[in-house]
This record gives C-alpha cells, structure tokens and sequence, in this order.
C-alpha cells in the first residue's frame, strides 16, 4: 500500500501511526498539497492528503475511512477502535473532540496565513479560538488519570489521534495555547509522543513560504 501525504498533517500522522502498531506494511509519498499537487490529482480527484492506495489499486481518500479499512484487516482483537459498545462510544467522542479542536484551529491559521490583515474578522477568528478550547477542555476533562489510555485500559485510535492533533496544534498555535495549560492532556500527549511509532513519524509543521 502506498500512504500520500506529508506528516505534519495529523490526518496522514494518524493513519501512518496506526499503521505502524498494526504490523501493516507500507510505501510512504511524501508529497505536499502545494508542489504535489498534479501528482496527488492522480490517485485522488480530491487532490486531498492524505490518500490510501490499496494493494488492488484502489484509493480511499480520507482517513477514517482508511481506519476503518486497517481495523477490518487487522480482526477485531487487534483493531485500534473498539469493535462496539459503551468503549466505542466513548472512543468516537474523544476523537469527535479532538477533530473539532483541529478544525477550529485550522481555520485559525488559514485566517492569518492566506487571508490579507486588513480582511480579517476578528470577531469570527474569536469564535474559532473559544470553538477550539472549548473541545480541549473536554478532552482534558476526558484525559486518563487511573491509566496511560483514554478508553478500555489500552492504546486506541482515541489516543493516537488525540495526540496527533494536539502535537499539531501546539506547533501552529504556541501561542494560543500557552494561555491555557491542559495538564493532564499534555501528559497524555506526551506520553505517546515517547512511544517508537510516534517518535518515527514525527515531523513538526512548518508555515508555507511566501
């Protein structure tokens, strides 16, 4: 399988990550939305990262459907997402959170970086700001304290793309998030920041150039 898309994307993060704990080999393209993006065209009409390209060629082009799809491969005792129940739920609610904290931190940084000062709407980027804390409160309310894992005891995908978001976020929004600790949730990051899948795709986000 071939996995498109650069690593400081949290999205590609997650399904490298995942695919790492799975045991699931794969080709890594590290192409960027921005010089790549007749090469993506490709594979993925969406020109989107990232995009999976399967061993019988076809591609999924968004990543929880590429979750899905690892999951199902792997069997149930090994899935990264609890198979159902109260574990699932509460799994799918961390990484709900998590994505929406990402969503509104995005639109943050897209404000500031592609839209000129003077048409800027503060009070809209405002929004977006309490809109992100807001889910990060959550999750800091939701963070482990008993054990090193959101849900059931072990590692998940509510772990994995909890971390992979929050790293992102910490890197574009330093200084938004400054004014506002998360302990428990930076130790939870932390600690699965430490873990070898992690650390090997680990590529911190750099702004695009001008």
């Amino acid at each position: 399988m071939k996995l498109i898309g650069m690593l400081d994307s949290p999205y590609v993060r997650r399904v490298a990550i995942s695919m790492k704990l799975l045991g699931t080999p794969f080709e890594h393209l590290n192409w960027s939305v921005g010089k790549d993006f007749e090469r993506i065209r490709q594979y993925s009409p969406l020109a989107r990262v990232p995009a999976l390209v399967l061993d019988d060629g076809d591609v999924l082009p968004d990543s929880a459907a590429m979750l899905d799809y690892l999951d199902e491969q792997a069997g149930a005792e090994r899935a990264l997402l609890p198979p159902s129940g109260r574990e699932r739920r509460d799994a799918l609610r961390v990484m709900s959170l998590a994505i929406g904290a990402c969503e509104k931190g995005r639109d943050q940084l897209y404000e500031t970086l592609y839209r000129p000062p003077e048409k800027r709407h503060e009070p809209w980027v405002e929004r977006c700001r309490v809109q992100m804390h807001g889910a990060l409160a959550e999750l800091e309310r939701a963070a482990p304290r008993a054990t090193p894992w959101f849900v059931g005891g072990r590692l998940t995908q509510a772990d994995i793309t909890t971390a992979c978001i929050f790293t992102l976020l910490s890197d574009v929004l330093a200084n938004t998030l400054e004014s506002a600790p998360y302990p428990l949730l930076r130790a939870h990051v932390a600690h699965c920041e430490s873990l070898p899948e992690f650390v090997a795709t680990r590529l911190k986000w750099c702004a695009p150039s001008t």
